[in-house]
């Protein structure tokens, strides 16, 4: 009687999860990509994300931010792949002085491109672009982001800051060398 049980359960598990966590994965292939920045470890990458969130789907608690769920869930996957590839350790970044300094930044000019703002991010540490990426673009919350990321509130805030504030130096350098010019109308 038991086996004939657990096939139903099995039903309710796949169709609560169908409805619950597979209308996120496009946004989360997005952002597996711009992790990676490579389309087939970012598609192994989500798909390890969504066997492991269906085996455990039992934990996730219905009325809450699925895709908040996801990410962390994400989060912990790339994690743990990175460890197993025995990629280098994250190091503090010797260019993390810029930040610190108040040096001049170019006004930011108004009329970009998404070229200009991914070119932009993309020069700036990954450990800012993520917090921007999740919160500017994926608008998660900064205790969603701190959970995903594995970090503590504050440095999710700093991050923020900081990273923003290299994002707009990157702008404004580029716009620099570009020969354009900030707000003039």
């Amino acid at each position: 009687m038991a086996q004939k049980l657990a096939p139903a359960a099995d039903d309710h598990v796949w169709t609560a999860f169908e409805a619950e966590a597979l209308p996120h994965v496009d946004r989360l292939f997005h952002l597996a990509l711009w992790f990676e920045r490579n389309r087939a470890e970012a598609e192994d990458l989500v798909q390890e994300t969504m066997i492991q969130a269906l085996q455990s789907f039992h934990r996730f608690q219905p009325g809450t931010n699925c895709r908040a769920w996801l990410v962390t869930i994400l989060q912990h996957v790339r994690s743990n792949r990175r460890r197993a590839h025995q990629r280098s350790p994250v190091v503090e970044d010797p260019e993390d002085r810029i930040a610190h300094a108040t040096a001049f930044v170019p006004p930011v000019p108004q009329d970009l491109t998404d070229e200009d703002v991914l070119r932009a991010l993309g020069g700036i540490p990954v450990k800012f672009q993520e917090v921007i990426v999740l919160c500017d673009v994926e608008e998660m919350t900064y205790k969603e982001i701190a959970e995903a990321l594995a970090v503590p509130l504050g440095t999710v805030m700093s991050r923020l800051h900081r990273g923003r504030a290299l994002l707009r130096h990157e702008l404004g350098s580029s716009a620099v060398r570009c020969g354009r010019r900030g707000s003039e109308t």
